[in-house]
């Protein structure tokens, strides 16, 4: 009898839990998609400033395999200053969007990392994509606030969905949220260990082509060129010498000179994918690969199985060649996009197209144009201030203690290198306990990894531009879900 009640208990509580998500936060239908959806949706504001009326926006996708038992991960995009939104219209979400003109078309994804997570999109830090607030003061931010502030998010969310507490809880994100990830991973860390509740079940967290140091970034680009043929010996061994290593922040004259001559070189090739043409802001659009002196052999390299095609024209989550992020105010991409002679690749018509409709914001519980704004792929509405420093003791500190760690490279990336990654996860000091090797998916050789003790791994995707769940969505899921459930990659 005993075990009968039990049972009886143990059942209630499990619908429970599985009934417990806010229904004001269930998604019912999705404009622009006919079908059924997936796995269920929720999304919604959290207000993490009652007194200014600061709300983040969170776009919640349930796993397709097992919702109650799959890791939950918080995805975070870069800028600083671009929405999340970035990776689920173009990356990674649910559903791949196709351009019509008019409302896109969407249909579902079959390299979604939902397939095997639960995942969370954050518009972060207040003024980005849907989140906003009452007080315009907080527009004015930097690294420290919006880890505290998406700490906070954190904690008051899994208050609304505490039937994912026990769920493995990792963060993830792209660009600068190699800023992003390890600040508030740090935060979590701290709150763990001073007891707030509720208790999060944090894991790890991992970083794609992330901002890191200034002078780990700002030295990549050099011998990246030079590795990928797009300067000279004869330039690489003279940048070398009056350079004496230090690219990002010459010396003297001579240095300078030579640097400017492989900027001169660099000119007219897609800074986030090298393998992919450039258009710039003029009307014509035209296609520059005049002074691109990539191997016609290289194309097929970057090929990629997405359904719909890899935007060939986007920007916002880096900056400049030889610009790494320095201490201090850090400019939005629109304010260095109006002061750049050529406009970097730039196009995210779908994306503000969607999410600009009032019946979409319905659909998704977000506040209307006239509360919210406008919503933009990277906004000018924030001041921000890098002012955590280098990443660098944060990922020593984090995985010191036992926290995973994911570094990816789409290792035809220009704007943060895979040599800066490979090289600051080598300086470390941690001990190598899986030496450089292939990964592979479908037989196919498709990257390299290289693991450390300390539950580092860096990681490399052949072909890859700066966003690998854009270029690359087959490989990503596959070392995603290998990383997530800790099998070998």
């Amino acid at each position: 009898m005993i075990k009968i009640i039990f049972s009886i208990c143990i059942s209630f509580f499990t619908v429970f839990l599985a009934q417990s998500a806010p229904e004001n936060a269930a998604i019912s239908h999705i404009p622009g998609f006919d079908g059924t959806l997936p796995s269920k949706h929720y999304a919604g504001y959290v207000t993490v400033d009652e007194t200014h009326g600061k709300k983040l926006f969170y776009y919640y996708v349930l796993s397709e395999r097992n919702p109650s038992q799959d890791p939950v991960v918080l995805w975070l995009n870069g800028g600083p200053g671009c929405s999340s939104f970035d990776g689920f219209v173009y990356e990674h979400g649910p559903f791949n969007f196709e351009k019509t003109g008019g409302m896109p078309k969407l249909h579902l994804n079959p390299y979604s990392w939902s397939k095997v997570s639960n995942v969370i999109y954050l518009d972060s830090p207040a003024g980005v994509g849907l989140s906003y607030s009452g007080n315009k003061i907080d527009y004015v931010t930097g690294d420290t606030k919006t880890a505290l502030d998406s700490h906070k998010f954190l904690l008051e969310w899994f208050k609304i969905y505490p039937e994912y507490l026990s769920n493995p809880f990792f963060i993830a994100g792209e660009s600068y949220a190699g800023v992003y990830v390890p600040t508030l991973s740090h935060e979590v860390v701290k709150g763990l260990d001073a007891g707030d509740k509720p208790t999060l079940n944090f894991k790890g967290y991992m970083v794609g082509n992330g901002v890191t140091d200034n002078v780990f970034d700002g030295n990549a680009l050099v011998p990246f060129a030079h590795g990928m043929g797009l300067i000279s010996d004869e330039l690489f061994q003279e940048v070398t010498t009056e350079c004496q290593g230090n690219y990002y922040s010459p010396a003297n004259d001579e240095c300078e000179s030579k640097l400017s001559k492989v900027d001169e070189d660099l000119d007219g090739i897609n800074i986030y994918d090298i393998l992919e043409p450039c258009y710039h802001g003029d009307s014509s659009s035209k296609i520059r690969l005049g002074k691109s002196n990539l191997p016609a052999s290289f194309r097929k390299l970057g090929e990629t199985e997405r359904p719909l095609p890899v935007r060939t024209r986007m920007f916002g989550r880096a900056w400049p060649f030889r610009a790494p992020v320095k201490p201090g105010y850090v400019p939005s991409w629109p304010e260095l996009l109006n002061s750049a002679e050529n406009v970097p690749c730039t196009d995210d018509e779908v994306a503000t197209i969607w999410l600009n409709d009032e019946a979409v914001r319905k659909a998704i519980h977000a506040d209307p144009i006239s509360v919210a704004g406008n919503w933009e792929l990277c906004t000018e509405r924030i001041r921000y201030y890098h002012d955590a420093g280098s990443m660098i003791p944060y990922h020593k500190n984090l995985t010191a203690r036992g926290y995973r760690a994911l570094i990816f490279s789409g290792d035809h990336d220009m704007c943060v290198p895979f040599t800066g990654s490979e090289a600051w996860t080598r300086s470390l000091g941690y001990e190598v306990i899986d030496e450089w090797r292939k990964w592979q998916v479908d037989g196919q050789v498709v990257g390299f990894i290289q693991g450390y003790n300390n539950n580092l791994t860096f990681l490399t995707v052949k072909g890859s531009g700066h966003t690998v769940p854009e270029y690359k969505p087959k490989e990503a899921l596959a070392f995603y879900s290998r990383w997530l459930e800790g099998s070998k990659i």
